[in-house]
């Protein structure tokens, strides 16, 4: 039997985004919810005649209900592992699931897979989920067995890394835990290369899946090249400059644990390799004390802005770091630089970008755009599911 799910009535005329199956619905269109409703609770989302609309989870703040169904649906156990089911079909026909060479990808991409709030990162048998709105938090055990029910055989573990990322509104006390099984495999392959994940203590859900295309161009134009490596985390882009056969690699992070980890990532792949250095250190004193020494700069900073209100200030940061490198590369030197920023868009980041360039007084042509990989991918009726966005440089 069908639930009787709280509604929330829209303003005449708000339904036009609904209706253009954008999943969000903010705060400012509803005209009233009729009904007792707590954040995370299923509602339905009706005109302001009370034709139906869609169906999601309501919450607190400016984003008010974020929808995962345009059609009349009980969202139970079946409903959730349609969608999984769904998504990780994606993966299969993209030739991540089952590839001998490759066993990280993320498996759910929240609005890109329907599925708003939830990111689900799969490593060699573990399934790490990080839920971003209470909505998905509540359901958190539905969705590991739900998991396990599509993958089967493949899923050892899921672990949820949810504590700093559902809403603290919520007031739901999160906790990082096993939902199901526990890892013993931390090691993963990403196109041959190996690394270590720590989803446990690590940032995000332990790895950067999102640069795997972009560290396997890098490789592409790492030849003969003296490389740098800022904001290392993990040390993904390091060796793979070191497979395409680079000089010299520096790693260089902020974070004690980010080289540390570094030094063991390159270490499973090139071991007693003399090319690689770690250091910890401010990105911009090291760059101003190595003046002209590398000739490819990687520049990949955590996001500089997580809400527009600071976005004036994210550009400004992007100028700054991006204007070092363009004073520090050598000649006939390359820029790999992004932004993971959603508020910025591409145009925002590429003006910065811009601004700097025009500053150092250098040429500077454009090589190629860079984007977020197909296992993240965007909603045509969801833009802002781009975050993902770089530029490689080249400067005379």
């Amino acid at each position: 039997m069908t639930n009787i799910y709280s509604k929330v009535f829209l303003k005449t005329g708000k339904e036009q985004s609904l209706q253009r199956f954008h999943p969000w619905i903010f705060s400012g269109a509803i005209h009233e919810i009729v009904g007792r409703v707590e954040e995370g609770d299923v509602v339905e989302v009706v005109s302001n005649k009370g034709d139906f609309l869609a169906m999601g989870h309501c919450q607190i703040g400016s984003i008010a209900v974020r929808i995962f169904s345009f059609e009349k649906v009980e969202p139970d156990f079946n409903f959730w592992r349609g969608k999984l089911a769904k998504a990780f079909e994606v993966r299969q026909k993209l030739g991540l699931a089952d590839n001998p060479q490759t066993n990280v990808y993320r498996l759910v991409h929240g609005e890109g897979d329907g599925l708003p709030g939830l990111i689900v990162d799969f490593y060699n048998g573990t399934a790490v989920m990080q839920a971003h709105s209470a909505g998905m938090y509540v359901i958190r055990e539905t969705i590991a067995k739900a998991l396990k029910d599509v993958l089967g055989e493949r899923l050892d573990a899921v672990y949820d890394k949810s504590e700093k990322t559902v809403p603290f509104k919520a007031d739901l006390e999160a906790k990082n835990e096993y939902l199901l099984g526990e890892s013993t495999k931390f090691e993963v392959l990403e196109n041959g290369n190996k690394f270590k994940v720590d989803w446990i203590e690590g940032q995000k859900t332990g790895f950067f899946v999102d640069q795997r295309e972009n560290r396997r161009l890098v490789q592409e134009y790492s030849k003969d090249r003296k490389v740098l490596n800022m904001f290392c985390y993990s040390g993904g882009f390091s060796f793979y400059a070191m497979r395409g056969g680079a000089k010299i690699v520096h790693s260089v992070d902020s974070s004690v644990k980010a080289i540390d980890l570094t030094n063991e990532n390159v270490k499973l792949n090139f071991p007693d390799d003399t090319r690689h250095e770690a250091f910890v250190a401010d990105c911009f004193e090291y760059m101003d004390q190595n003046q002209g020494k590398y000739d490819l700069i990687i520049l990949d900073p955590p996001a500089f802005a997580k809400h527009r209100g600071a976005l004036p200030q994210a550009l400004k940061g992007y100028k700054r770091l991006n204007l070092k490198a363009f004073q520090q590369i050598a000649p006939g030197g390359i820029v790999f630089t992004f932004s993971c920023s959603q508020v910025v868009t591409k145009d925002k980041f590429r003006e910065a970008v811009f601004s700097a360039a025009a500053i150092s007084g250098r040429k500077v042509r454009i090589l190629n755009q860079l984007v977020q990989p197909a296992d993240h991918p965007v909603d045509i009726y969801h833009p802002e599911g781009e975050y993902l966005k770089g530029l490689v440089l080249y400067v005379e």
